[in-house]
């Protein structure tokens, strides 16, 4: 029986490892769902080796994980994902605990509206509501998926995180951040302490040119940033002046928020 469990154990061991890395490439797949990546690009990215990586994509294009165009090449995802979404939303409605918190942020400020969530070392876009203002900064598509850290959504989850996890994360996701208007880990950090600073994650030079926005984490029972609300406008529009204001306003709901969702948990 000692023997048995012994000569299983590397067994179990590469079995999980294959979970975990069948996991990876679909979260980054999915952090270029519009465009897609070749197998060169998945390789930079997950850091696989070349063969370990196209052996893992083909049992995922089989299940319906993935799929590849004939023509390009590139890998994206799978209707798989889709069907599975569908049948897990019911279990995650924060899209709808959320929206009205959205929705009057957006009327208040004019300009739009974003809900982000954490997914491992990514962030991703849950739900976006539009103000009035007629020039509209959307900045992210619902479902959109970022390194975490890039955008004022990933940077407010990034500010409430221990220096060490900040860190962690960070270094996982170097060789991604240059694809966002070319942001270094230097800028990112140096962002990272100026929002601090400010009580609020700014961003205001990098990702989309002429354009700013800012965000506030909503936190769980425990004090765990979990989800972002932001908002995104023109840089004109970003005076400090209006930067404060529009942090007050996302201030309130993330409190009413983070209040419905203790009172929730407890009942």
């Amino acid at each position: 029986m000692i023997a048995s469990a012994v000569t299983s154990a590397p067994a179990v061991r590469e079995g999980t490892q294959s979970i975990q890395r069948a996991a990876m490439l679909v979260r980054v797949i999915a952090s270029r769902s519009r465009t897609g990546l070749r197998l060169a690009e998945v390789v930079q990215h997950s850091h696989l080796e070349r063969s370990t990586a196209r052996r893992i994509l083909k049992c995922l294009v089989a299940e319906g994980l993935v799929m590849q165009d004939s023509e390009t090449r590139r890998y994206f995802l799978g209707p798989l994902v889709f069907e599975l979404g569908l049948a897990a939303a019911p279990q995650f409605n924060l899209v709808d605990i959320c929206r009205p918190s959205l929705q009057r942020i957006a009327e208040k400020t004019g300009d739009t509206v974003f809900l982000t969530v954490r997914s491992g070392y990514d962030s991703v876009c849950l739900d976006r509501r539009e103000g009035s203002f007629p020039i509209k900064t959307l900045t992210l598509d619902v479902g959109t998926r970022r390194p975490l850290g890039a955008g004022a959504g990933g940077l407010a989850l990034f500010m409430l995180l221990p220096d060490e996890a900040v860190e962690e994360i960070v270094s996982a996701n170097a060789v991604r951040f240059g694809a966002y208007n070319r942001l270094t880990v230097p800028a990112l950090m140096k962002m990272l302490a100026h929002s601090r600073a400010l009580g609020y994650a700014l961003n205001d030079i990098h990702i989309t040119p002429g354009a700013s926005s800012l965000g506030m984490p909503i936190v769980n029972r425990w004090g765990h940033p979990f989800a972002a609300i932001s908002v995104g406008a023109i840089q004109s529009r970003m005076t400090e002046a209006r930067q404060q204001e529009i942090a007050r306003i996302i201030q309130v709901e993330v409190r009413l928020l983070e209040k419905a969702m203790r009172e929730a948990t407890l009942q």
